[in-house]
């Protein structure tokens, strides 16, 4: 993800600090010289990280824009002249800003900035408690902020280096950005998960049966060469100032699993199904940047048995040769996904749903509607009654049995001269069912309990006059 690195060249960095040696160093030098030390170390390490460089105090000035270019960076880091007070607020708008201008609002980004501790703690609170504060151990020096850039550096700037294997099939790779260990909410005592070096391909599936599933995070594949000595060659990515007997040239030039699987992917129109760790999975697929050029990318699955409903249980998917029959059909016609769930779905039924007020009062009148209809519409009534108690009990609102239940009973009063004696005898009836079930502690109260007609002597003409 991209990083801005947040220079603070108020007038407090400029004050000295007592060293040991005839040179005198200020706190921005300090800053300078870790900040040099993590750009060297990206510029050999991680390439692919885009970094911008804002200087502020009071105000705040964008000093480089976001680059892959290291080399503009430290030499800007000696072009920051010294200003007023700090006011990291200003700052982090400007930040803001700048994010949201070249990258959007959906990208994170990492920044790194100096200022006191419990200003730093505050920014972590509000972030969800996502960051990390470093601080130096022991007295103000170089090789104490050495030390501590060091420590950002294993931390955040690490690249990941893994093992891809498919059967006999071998490569050394990177992923980029590094993979970030993964906390599972759900689990009692949440520990985080982090993927396994050694990543194994289970198989592989057609690009419109996987869809395009929900991941946590997707990644660039680089493959990593060795020569015969064993000495790590690169990832293959130039440099401007590499001529063609640089270690990224030979890198380029030797054979790759990576390379391999890249192009049978992206010819195939399939993803490789890879497994992450202990019910933990991904894919690897072909993603074209433009007409011309595509990279190999590893999106990861949410750990689980079953990430993806749609395809079962990833450790019973098999070959297709082990098939009674082809599942897919003699010519590719069919598939045999998505699977059918072996339950019904909540979506798939008549679920009540009351977000809004007018959801509810079309509930209650369809109820009264049908309560003038009696005894044509019984079976109708008793069903929509059924259907508003069950979610009422559900939702534990037990005021709206007894509000129904007392709607009922002026109903009853109401009723015409003309009226079916079993209309007032039924509606009496379900009014006394939902005042035993507004009690919330009787055995009318359970949930699974419906309310049935009540049979009368008027019952059987009614059925016939139906």
């Amino acid at each position: 993800m991209p990083t801005v690195v947040l220079l603070d060249v108020s007038l407090s960095m400029t004050r000295p600090v007592s060293m040991e040696g005839s040179e005198e160093y200020q706190r921005k030098h300090l800053a300078a010289h870790g900040l040099s030390m993590l750009f060297e170390h990206m510029a050999t390490n991680y390439k692919l990280e885009f970094t911008a460089l804002v200087a502020f105090s009071s105000l705040w000035e964008l000093m480089v824009p976001f680059t892959r270019d290291y080399n503009t960076l430290q030499e800007a880091l000696s072009t920051v002249d010294d200003y007023d007070k700090t006011c990291l607020e200003s700052a982090l708008v400007g930040i803001s800003n700048i994010v949201q201008e070249e990258w959007g609002v959906c990208i994170p980004c990492q920044l790194q900035t100096t200022d006191t501790l419990d200003i730093l703690e505050r920014m972590i609170d509000v972030n969800n408690g996502e960051g990390q504060i470093f601080t130096i151990d022991g007295p103000l020096c170089l090789k104490n902020v050495q030390s501590m850039f060091g420590k950002l550096i294993d931390q955040a700037y690490t690249p990941f280096h893994a093992v891809l294997k498919c059967g006999h099939l071998v490569s050394d790779m990177q992923m980029f950005p590094r993979p970030e260990p993964v906390t599972i909410d759900e689990e009692l005592e949440p520990v985080p998960k982090s993927i396994n070096t050694e990543l194994d391909i289970l198989g592989f599936i057609k690009i419109a049966d996987i869809s395009s599933p929900p991941v946590l995070s997707r990644h660039l594949v680089l493959p990593i060469a060795f020569n015969k000595e064993g000495d790590d060659l690169g990832t293959g990515i130039p440099e401007e100032t590499e001529d063609e007997n640089s270690a990224s040239q030979i890198a380029g030039k030797m054979p790759s699993f990576c390379v391999l699987l890249h192009g049978s992917l992206k010819v195939e129109g399939m993803v490789a199904i890879v497994q992450l760790g202990p019910d933990w999975y991904g894919m690897l697929y072909s993603q074209a940047d433009s007409k011309k050029k595509s990279n190999l990318m590893m999106s990861l699955f949410e750990p689980g048995p079953e990430p993806l409903p749609w395809l079962g249980r990833i450790s019973q998917l098999g070959p297709i040769l082990d098939a009674a029959e082809n599942p897919y059909g003699e010519d590719d016609s069919k598939s045999p996904f998505p699977l059918q769930p072996r339950t019904k779905r909540s979506y798939a039924q008549n679920v009540t749903v009351w977000i809004k007020p007018s959801g509810l009062q079309t509930d209650v009148q369809k109820i009264l509607r049908n309560a003038r209809k009696l005894p044509e519409k019984t079976q109708t009534f008793y069903k929509e009654l059924n259907r508003l108690r069950k979610a009422a009990l559900a939702f534990g609102f037990l005021d709206l049995l007894k509000g129904v239940a007392d709607m009922l009973d002026r109903e009853c009063t109401l009723l015409p001269e003309t009226a079916h004696p079993d209309a007032a005898f039924q509606l009496s009836h379900a009014a006394q069912q939902l005042k035993l079930a507004s009690t919330g502690n009787s055995e009318y109260a359970a949930y699974e309990h419906n309310i049935t007609p009540l049979q009368t002597d008027f019952s059987g003409s009614s059925a016939d006059r139906i």
